[in-house]
């Protein structure tokens, strides 16, 4: 078995790096969210609300691909956090039930409950990246969403799309910029 030779902060460094601070993701679900938002106007609520539970089939390759792009270098395989960095960026599917039944019941749900799940999703990379901007993204998509669809009742369908589309791209270049610094493996950090 290969011993690997990565310390904390460089493996920390590496992550952040490789996924663009994750800013691709960013990039990407911010369109789709942007998209399903428009075309909420224009669509019955329950088809619109299908596209937007299955809108990662276009934002999800979109984001791998910007990621390449962006990203700086790609993460090397014996990277001690490359399988807690996997797990982290495909946790959320395993609300795909959840959100079925949510449809079910009611499709006009689902922007606000995606934006409760983007916050919990967004919540660790605080850490992984090590930049509290993951925290504040994930508490104005979570708790701005909510407040939306208690001010706004029914038009907060559409209105959440947006909001949550908005937020990631006012997000990404900051997490960007943070992402930028870890490049080349220089910036140490506390973790050792």
């Amino acid at each position: 078995m290969k011993q690997n030779t990565l310390t904390l902060n460089q493996a920390f460094a590496e992550v952040s790096a490789s996924s663009a601070g994750g800013a691709p993701f960013l990039i990407a679900y911010g369109a789709t969210f942007i998209i399903c938002g428009s075309l909420s106007y224009l669509l019955a609520a329950e088809t619109a609300a299908l596209i937007v539970l299955f809108q990662g089939g276009i934002a999800l390759p979109l984001a791998f691909w910007l990621e390449r792009r962006l990203g700086w270098g790609r993460m090397a395989a014996d990277n001690p956090l490359r399988a807690l960095s996997v797990q982290l960026a495909v946790s959320q599917a395993l609300a795909l039930p959840a959100l079925i039944v949510a449809f079910q019941l009611n499709p006009r749900s689902i922007p606000v409950i995606l934006a409760g799940l983007g916050g919990v999703h967004f919540l660790p990379y605080a850490w992984l990246h090590r930049t509290r901007l993951y925290i504040a993204l994930a508490v104005a998509v979570a708790f701005g969403a909510f407040g939306l669809q208690l001010l706004l009742g029914p038009m907060a369908f559409h209105i959440n799309l947006l909001y949550v589309g908005a937020v990631y791209w006012l997000a990404a270049p900051l997490v960007y910029r943070h992402a930028a610094q870890f490049r080349e493996g220089k910036m140490e950090t506390a973790v050792s």
